[in-house]
């Protein structure tokens, strides 16, 4: 059996005001959607949503038929949320930000490619507070190789970048679907992503 990740009848209600209803879509493996619309039509809410840090006023997220309400630990192990927030410990270096996030999954072989991936190796041992906005993003993304999980939730990743690192992103989210992967990417703008499902917020649900 596929793994499929689905909303269906989703209504979302934020502060006392509905940010959309009667929202589903539906993702198996090697799949990826693109959401979009203008800010506050409900991208980053709905991202939310799906990575189990709230819950629709009504309607269902389901893996393989299951809610995943009824077990968010079982989902916090398949997910990887990246917000517009970077979560980097300006303290730590870039390797020991990223060896914390590895020890998590037990995945500390992969430091080193990860720094690669994303052009940070001659950075690996600077202090965070030291990088420049392109660069912690970076550092930010690169945990999705550090931190290895099969559903991608990332909410305009590409923030920050420039036009090669946006390339780099968008090789490794298809390499990722090729792997099997599912991503879900709110942007902004042009992406070079394949084969891709887009549900446009901005026209209703």
């Amino acid at each position: 059996m596929t793994d499929r990740f689905a909303g269906s009848n989703l209504t979302c209600v934020r502060g006392g005001r509905l940010i959309f209803e009667n929202l589903t879509f539906a993702l198996e493996k090697g799949e990826a959607l693109v959401l979009r619309g203008a800010n506050g039509t409900g991208k980053s809410s709905l991202l939310r949503l799906m990575a189990g840090l709230g819950v629709p006023a009504e309607g269902a997220i389901t893996w393989n038929d299951t809610p995943i309400a009824d077990n968010y630990p079982a989902h916090a192990e398949r997910a990887h949320y990246l917000g517009h927030k970077n979560a980097i410990k300006s303290t730590l270096t870039a390797n020991e930000n990223l060896t914390f996030w590895a020890d998590l999954q037990g995945t500390k072989s992969d430091i080193d490619k990860a720094l690669i991936e994303f052009d940070l190796k001659r950075l690996a041992y600077v202090p965070a507070r030291l990088l420049s906005s392109g660069e912690t993003r970076r550092l930010a993304l690169a945990r999705l190789i550090a931190n290895k999980k099969s559903l991608w939730l990332l909410d305009e990743p590409t923030v920050g970048l420039d036009q090669h690192s946006i390339n780099r992103l968008a090789d490794l989210v298809n390499r990722h679907r090729s792997d099997g992967g599912m991503v879900i990417i709110s942007i902004h703008g042009l992406f070079p992503l394949e084969n891709s499902q887009t549900l446009d917020l901005g026209r209703g649900s």
